[in-house]
């Protein structure tokens, strides 16, 4: 599962950027983990809650969006919709697609505090 290794580089990117920026206190973390990502969304939401306690991520709320999988179809010239890896381009029915979007995570923003 490198869902926990992934949560593992997110405390330690909060963490980081406490000592950078010399807040205390992690109130909220909203990531984006895309469709495409490779990303299991519940086990990555498991994995940060098993990493909170006595850490920054204790007790802050997390919210992680999921947005869709995009495509460019080289052989049809158009931007798809694809939720897999390895599908085909609905339009067209070929399989010469470049990953344009969904496949990123990132963090997005925190909200934290000083006390």
């Amino acid at each position: 599962m490198h869902e926990a290794s992934l949560a593992g580089g997110v405390l330690q990117l909060v963490e980081d950027t406490a000592a950078r920026e010399g807040f205390r206190r992690l109130l909220a973390l909203r990531l984006e983990a895309g469709e495409l990502s490779g990303v299991d969304v519940r086990a990555l939401r498991f994995a940060l809650e098993a990493l909170a306690p006595g850490t920054l991520l204790e007790g802050a709320a997390i919210e992680i969006e999921q947005p869709p999988g995009q495509a460019w179809c080289l052989a049809c010239s158009q931007t798809v919709a694809h939720a897999q890896r390895g599908s085909a381009c609905p339009h067209c029915g070929g399989y010469q697609l470049q990953p344009t979007g969904g496949t990123e995570l990132r963090v997005l923003d925190m909200q934290v505090s000083d006390d």
